[in-house]
């Protein structure tokens, strides 16, 4: 008999980090994953021969450090190289750079508007005030604010002293700030539609809101909140590819005795008496286990691997209404050499950090009403990076592999289905934008795979092709994460936990979700847990 203490559908990173946790505590854990890879989103793959692409998730971050020291990640492989900087072109030829060097940025801003340059040092306080507190909260589970239970009384009082250490003015914007729009925060400090703009992406990032969205500006605070090297706000790329997080975390787990399957797709999670007791997979296989652990979104996980009668009607409900609208799509381009752009010449040090085209919030704005109108932008904001130039081992030697992230691209094509036409022609939409900044880009172009909301939710699992797992809006964080009365990663019946992106924190290359809740399955189980709780700056 195929028996398990715990069984964890799907090895993205989070299931991953779950499952390594709970081997560690001594439990006899299998990961069944659908495809013939691990890692989810967080994915390498040679899908050009010398060339090595990260065609989902593409930058690293957000990983919690935490988890990196007690899964000791650096004995399985896992680097990080930082990389710094970015840049918006303007239209008419020149740029604004985001440089890491504080000094060399504020002139830079001043070159293009000189209270901007001022402002930019309260932007950042501001900003990384608002991240150290949402920091303190990300390793901890969220509390019922409806229970009276001890536990969940004193993590409302936790949260409430943390808050209050903020200060009443701090306390003030930060109310203020979850239901703002990335627009009217930006304007609150800087003046010049290039500096705005320059911040804006990261408001609406993997998000189905525009610029002038409320709750826009808490998605850039997620993008801020992460570090390298102990440098908050800071990116950088996994060395081999961001797979190699995946492999990593995978490498802790069978280190501690954890089993992972490949090609064992799930068809069914079985229960009994109100009990989770195991899956059955699509050949008819039948695996059991006390403890069943879904790192899918609710509607894969309630919607499609639950007998209705298993579920109740409102539990039903709430899963269908769950936002997880795709807006976000990838291209992965095998280069022949560098190309070059005229406005930064040879060897500017910001060809290796993030690369930018709107250059205005009206451009973001008209990008928006596309997606809404059910196409692709035809004027896309895209994130455009070169890791190649970081990380020498994911392309040739003299070749180089370039990422380019877009947004908004919608799950549906003005309400059908993607054709190879519309592929071809988004395709198109984003080599034009990118030739416009670089004339030589086209000519060293040898394979371009095109990643729409359709592969990421077909190939990847991620409903409609969102890339958090569901919408970070104000009504899907926290204790409201996947919805109220299920933010503690427990599920509708006895045994079933959920541990994916579309439970606190939220999404992105974090674990913290698959960490908290190997530690509330501990906690149930009456094992010592090895999850570290809350977040240290030390």
């Amino acid at each position: 008999m195929n028996r398990y203490d715990v069984i964890v559908v799907g090895a993205g990173h989070n299931g991953l980090t779950s499952a390594a946790f709970l081997a560690k505590a001594g439990l006899k854990v299998l990961v069944l994953e659908r495809n013939p890879w691990i890692g989810g989103a967080a994915v390498s793959r040679e899908l050009h021969p010398g060339w090595i692409y990260s065609n989902c998730s593409y930058v690293c971050s957000l990983l919690r450090p935490e988890i990196y020291r007690s899964l000791d990640l650096a004995r399985h492989g896992l680097q990080i190289a930082p990389y710094g900087g970015g840049l918006t072109f303007t239209r008419d030829g020149d740029f604004i750079g985001g440089y890491a060097d504080k000094d060399v940025r504020r002139r830079e801003y001043a070159r293009h508007h000189a209270r901007d340059a001022d402002a930019y040092l309260r932007y950042s306080r501001d900003t990384m005030r608002q991240c150290r507190f949402i920091r303190s909260l990300l390793m901890r589970t969220p509390p019922d604010p409806a229970s009276f239970r001890l536990r969940d009384l004193r993590e409302m009082l936790h949260l409430a002293r943390e808050f209050a250490k903020l200060g009443e003015t701090t306390m003030g914007d930060t109310l203020r700030f979850y239901s703002m729009s990335i627009a009217d925060y930006l304007a609150e400090y800087f003046e010049s539609d290039i500096v705005k703009a320059h911040h804006a992406g990261s408001g609406i990032i993997g998000t189905a809101l525009g610029v002038h969205s409320p709750g826009t500006a808490y998605v850039l605070l997620h993008h801020y909140m992460g570090d390298v090297d102990g440098q908050m706000g800071s990116w950088g790329f996994a060395r081999g590819g961001m797979g190699a997080v995946s492999q990593a975390i995978a490498g802790a787990l069978q280190a501690f005795g954890g089993e992972i399957r490949v090609d064992a797709p799930v068809a069914r999670i079985l229960v009994r008496h109100g009990q989770a007791s195991g899956v059955v997979l699509q050949n008819g296989d039948e695996c059991y286990a006390d403890v069943v652990v879904s790192s899918l979104d609710p509607k894969r996980t309630f919607l499609r691997l639950m007998e209705p009668g298993d579920l109740s009607p409102d539990l039903v409900r709430k899963a269908r209404e769950f936002k997880s609208r795709g807006s976000s799509g990838k291209l992965n381009i095998a280069l022949d050499g560098l190309p070059t752009f005229p406005a930064l010449g040879r060897g500017h040090p910001l060809l290796a950090g993030d690369m930018h085209f709107l250059d205005t919030l009206e451009r973001f704005e008209r990008a928006y009403d596309d997606w809404k109108a059910g196409t692709w932008s035809k004027d896309p904001y895209l994130d455009l990076l070169i890791p190649s130039m970081t990380d020498p081992t994911m392309a040739p030697p003299g070749k180089h592999f370039m990422s380019v992230f877009v947004q908004y691209v919608p799950h549906e094509v003005e309400g059908r289905d993607w054709t190879e036409a519309d592929r071809a022609a988004f395709r198109e939409t984003v080599f034009d934008q990118i030739a416009r900044y670089s004339p030589d880009f086209r000519k060293l172009v040898l394979h371009a795979e095109v990643r729409t909301p359709r592969e990421l939710d077909q190939e990847v699992g991620l409903t409609e092709g969102n890339i958090f797992q569901g919408e970070l809006t104000f009504d899907q964080l926290f204790f409201n994460r996947p919805f109220p009365g299920y933010a503690q990663y427990r599920g509708p019946v006895r045994g079933l936990w959920l541990c994916g992106s579309a439970t606190h924190p939220g999404g992105g290359v974090m674990a913290a979700p698959g960490a908290n809740a190997a530690r509330e399955i501990l906690r149930d189980l009456r094992r010592p847990s090895p999850v570290p709780e809350g977040w240290s700056d030390d």
